[in-house]
């Protein structure tokens, strides 16, 4: 037994490093053919990394490598993340940090279109991607990820406002140095990146299901096992029967809503479920740890 547990853990982590290699190649290859053809300063410590090389080339006619300011900015976060976050998910995270400062190093430029729109559009959907796979390989990309999660899981403090604001003065300062319209292109491509991550990648966004069902005892055990969150039973009258009838509140994550239903289902054909997005919660939530 002892033996196939470890097997599962050795596929599993090459699984987890493949898709880490692609990412990191997707990530470098959107750096240096869209954000860099575009001449964009995209949000995070990529775009904090991007801004200091051009204003080094812009005042002291000197590019320093991606890899280096990229290294140095993810240093803090990436010891706050081994100590507070978790050791595998760091090392993941640091293993996407080094492959993609380097690739986008030494990976050749080629520009895929002139046209600065679709250059915002389409590397915003790029980066977007490539966060995605790296999330779902259980790392990140570094930098404000490291941040966003840490004050998430650790003090439940919704720090993307503060990111964001991060990000704003980062554009302000591109703007000022390099144009405003490089600056409001840089927006379209955080705006864009930002909505199809939300799209893809939904384990911090929560979810209501309401379950109207006659095996309230079964169903709340079948959710109990997938997710470990719990269950309030109400009781209830159904208005076109007048027949008592019990409702399951409980609130899961975005990313477990699809196992959930499936073993509602398979537990009670005949109940009924409703989902709702949750905007926001307070009160304690189990989040499954990173490893």
């Amino acid at each position: 037994m002892e033996y196939v547990e470890k097997k599962k853990t050795r596929i599993d982590d090459v699984k987890r490093t493949l898709m880490i290699l692609a990412a990191s190649l997707i990530m470098a290859v959107n750096l240096k053919s869209f954000v860099r053809a575009g001449g964009l300063i995209p949000g995070g410590f990529n775009g904090l990394t991007r801004l200091l090389q051009e204003t080094s080339l812009l005042f002291f006619g000197v590019e320093p490598p991606f890899s280096v300011i990229n290294f140095v900015l993810n240093a803090v976060p990436a010891v706050l993340s081994f100590r507070f976050i978790g050791k595998k998910f760091t090392g993941y995270s640091c293993l996407m940090i080094v492959l993609s400062s380097i690739l986008t190093d030494v990976a050749p430029a080629f520009s895929v279109t002139t046209d600065i729109l679709l250059v915002s559009v389409f590397g915003g959907l790029l980066n977007a991607v490539a966060i995605s796979i790296c999330l779902f390989a259980g790392g990140t990309s570094g930098g404000t990820d490291f941040i966003a999660i840490f004050l998430s899981e650790k003090f439940g403090i919704d720090s993307w406002n503060y990111i964001f604001a991060g990000n704003v003065v980062i554009l302000v300062i591109a703007g000022m140095l390099f144009g405003w319209e490089k600056a409001l292109y840089s927006i379209i491509f955080q705006f864009a990146s930002t909505q199809v991550l939300q799209t893809l990648y939904k384990r911090y966004q929560k979810q209501t299901l309401l379950i109207v069902t006659q095996k309230p005892e079964e169903v709340y055990e079948a959710i109990a096992e997938i997710t470990h969150h719990d269950a309030t039973l109400i009781k209830g009258v159904g208005c076109y029967r007048k027949k008592e009838c019990n409702i399951l509140y409980s609130v899961v994550g975005r990313d477990e809503v699809r196992k959930v239903l499936n073993c509602v289902k398979e537990t009670d054909p005949l109940a009924f479920v409703n989902t709702i997005r949750t905007e926001g919660l307070a009160g304690r939530f189990y989040q499954r740890p990173n490893d």
